[in-house]
């Protein structure tokens, strides 16, 4: 299972949207916009909380840069062709 927080506005969170998209993976959407309790919530335990943030709750993985995460996405979970 795949969770991503991210906020519309944000290029990097478009960028790791695409990416998952394009590799058709299922994952839960956490819109976190400044403000919200979402927001609120991780800064209380990730005091440098960075958005995207996606979370691989199979494999324990938080991470945080769009280009590492892309290729994480890529390496782990695109289909053999």
């Amino acid at each position: 299972m795949l969770e991503l927080f991210h906020f519309e506005d944000c290029p990097y969170c478009q960028k790791v949207r695409r990416k998952l998209e394009a590799l058709d993976v299922s994952y839960l959407s956490h819109p976190s916009p400044g403000g919200s309790i979402k927001r609120e919530f991780l800064n209380r335990f990730m005091p440098d909380l960075q958005f995207p943030l996606l979370v691989d709750v199979e494999k324990n993985i938080f991470m945080f840069e769009s280009d590492d995460i892309c290729n994480y996405l890529e390496k782990t979970y695109a289909k053999s062709k």
